[in-house]
């Protein structure tokens, strides 16, 4: 069976309303298809948290991922969620098999701070990979991210939310579309194993 993971930005879970539509989107377009919204564990924790280090998070995407039945599986979601599922699938030592990234404001660099990249892990991706970003993230311009996600050796796709912000307000409908005419045109949820 093949499976659609998705995991929340540092300032929201599980029950984010954009990764709610996307994961609806998808169970609608493939119902045969194991979805979930998970938390990091932070967030299960009483009272406002900050995120737990790289290590457990990574960690929490490895337990995750390998509670799906053997089959493709597709990481992904909304700004740190979605650089933890791309950091383990880029992972140097022990890569995480996946079938497919979907990376949602995918957070390039700090607001104001271009220097400070999130990019070491690109080179190491070799699974398609969906990027939906908006054309004022402060997180990483158009143009920053197109240029570094052409380090990525596997397929690429961008869609960008016109005037969008990091938080891309107003589009979820437009975001879990988009995520379900990549897993289509793709056949990330159809291929018979893990990359």
């Amino acid at each position: 069976m093949a499976g659609f993971l998705l995991f929340h930005g540092a300032g929201s879970d599980r029950d984010s309303p954009a990764l709610v539509a996307v994961e609806d989107a998808v169970r609608a377009a493939h119902p045969k298809v194991f979805t979930d919204r998970v938390n990091f564990p932070y967030r299960q924790r009483p009272g406002r948290r900050p995120p737990d280090r790289a290590p457990v998070l990574l960690q929490a995407v490895r337990d995750a991922a390998a509670a799906v039945p053997r089959g493709p599986v597709v990481l992904g979601g909304r700004s740190m969620g979605g650089r933890i599922c791309s950091m383990a699938v880029g992972d140097e030592a022990d890569p995480l098999p996946a079938s497919g990234l979907v990376l949602i404001s995918y957070p390039l660099h700090p607001p104001g701070k271009p220097d400070r990249l999130r990019v070491e892990h690109f080179p190491r991706i070799h699974v398609p990979c969906l990027f939906i970003h908006g054309t004022s993230d402060a997180f990483g311009t158009p143009d920053e991210l197109t240029e570094w996600t052409a380090t990525i050796p596997g397929p690429v796709e961008h869609v960008w939310i016109e005037r969008g912000t990091h938080e891309l307000k107003g589009a979820n409908a437009r975001v879990a579309a988009a995520v379900v005419a990549w897993t289509k045109a793709t056949g990330v949820l159809s291929a018979r194993r893990r990359s």
